[in-house]
């Protein structure tokens, strides 16, 4: 306290090196705080560099706020007026002016012109050392202490420290979760979102690294009143199914299926741009139209030769069979297998190395307009160590640029 009194200063204090916290230390530090940003690890925005394949998703070009929430499984409402007031389009220029082009692909996604997360790793960095914040790398936090004015940070190595703001932008970091609990927060039991589907079936893993667009998805899990459902790419694995569809459910399903150990049924429709009739009329006239071709030479439908082939063997059906051949219980039976092929998940996998938790502070904790605490005056959160998590697609990282730079005006604009 008694440095700002002299200075005129907001001495405030960023413990996490990811996303938020770097972007909440440089909102800071431009709007004028003293900052000092602490990391437990060797290196700062270790996540964002290893994010998107290498790439970083940096956000997705959603430019309503409206539509942009329905993106998060949690946290959307909070994060509506969050969005009003500083959302993808503000990411974006925030970039530019920084001399970082985005460009946007096909399915929304936006990443850096040179398609490397290593020039957003150095943007951030820049921009904090030219805001003038003090980076302190392998430092790691003990404990937070309230003091009279501002908090007293007991750091492990024994050195203790002074701010009157603090932020925490820990991510799932089970220590950042301890601090937030000894400061009077109450936490949502965090739990993995975005990850894989781990099925049983030994010949459809046989199929890795096809991939199907669209394919249709729809998950039963125990306690959930009806079935999630999602459409879009699907990714064969040797462990079972992964892509943009399974991760999207994975977050939707994230809670529920964390509470029945990842044991649900999936179905799965190969062909949703095409009703169960229209697939049984094209079978039928490729009867009648290939009679003599054997089935396993002739697919109807587009569908990938060895996805037709596995179909075939699915419902029992020699690829030798001629089309002619075909039984109306076989036929009924591919029907059923193109459009609502049933499996069993019996375990998640991980999302490359990428790692998003539902779960963390509970939301109603916070003032989503500054970030500040409604429990402890002074006291801010940005990132993921909310209870706030989105699907693919640079949500995630959307989320903690906008309560990163939320909480960093509100810290150096407090009274």
């Amino acid at each position: 306290m008694k440095q700002r009194q002299a200075t005129g200063q907001v001495q405030a204090v960023v413990i996490g090196g990811g996303a938020a916290g770097f972007f909440g230390a440089i909102a800071a530090a431009e709007a004028g705080a003293a900052v000092t940003l602490f990391e437990a690890g060797p290196t700062p925005l270790a996540k964002v560099k290893i994010s998107g394949g290498g790439r970083c998703n940096v956000t997705h070009r959603c430019f309503d706020p409206v539509r942009l929430v329905q993106h998060y499984p949690r946290g959307s409402k909070a994060l509506l007026g969050a969005f009003s007031r500083f959302q993808p389009k503000d990411t974006v220029a925030w970039f530019q002016q920084r001399g970082v082009q985005l460009k946007t692909e096909a399915d929304g996604r936006m990443f850096p012109t040179t398609d490397d997360s290593a020039t957003i790793v150095d943007c951030l960095r820049q921009a904090a050392a030219e805001a003038g914040v003090r980076l302190r790398m392998r430092s790691p936090i003990a404990s937070v202490i309230p003091a009279a004015s501002g908090f007293d940070i007991g750091l492990k190595s024994g050195e203790q420290v002074h701010c009157d703001r603090l932020l925490l932008a820990t991510g799932s970091s089970p220590q950042g979760y301890r601090l937030a609990q000894s400061l009077g927060h109450t936490l949502i039991s965090p739990v993995p979102s975005l990850f894989t589907f781990t099925i049983a079936d030994a010949k459809l893993r046989q199929l890795s690294g096809l991939t199907v667009d669209p394919a249709m998805l729809k998950l039963t899990v125990a306690g959930l009143k009806k079935p999630l459902v999602q459409t879009g790419p699907l990714l064969i694995t040797h462990w079972g199914l992964s892509g943009p569809a399974v991760l999207k459910l994975s977050a939707w399903g994230a809670r529920w299926l964390h509470g029945q150990r990842y044991r649900a049924q999936l179905s799965l429709n190969w062909l949703p741009e095409h009703s169960s009739e229209a697939v049984r009329q094209q079978l039928q006239q490729a009867k009648q139209a290939q009679a003599r071709r054997a089935m396993a030479n002739y697919s109807p439908l587009g569908l990938p030769k060895r996805l037709w082939h596995y179909l075939l063997q699915r419902c029992a059906i020699a690829q030798q069979l001629t089309w002619a051949n075909l039984s109306k219980k076989s036929l009924n039976c591919l029907v059923q297998a193109l459009t609502q092929s049933q499996y069993d998940i019996d375990g998640k996998g991980t999302f490359k190395e990428e790692f998003v938790t539902c779960g963390g502070v509970q939301l109603k904790d916070v003032d989503f307009k500054t970030m500040q605490s409604r429990r402890c005056a002074g006291l801010y959160f940005a990132g993921e160590i909310l209870d706030i998590d989105g699907v693919t697609g640079g949500f995630n990282f959307q989320s903690a640029w906008t309560t990163g730079w939320l909480a960093g005006q509100a810290i150096a604009n407090c009274d």
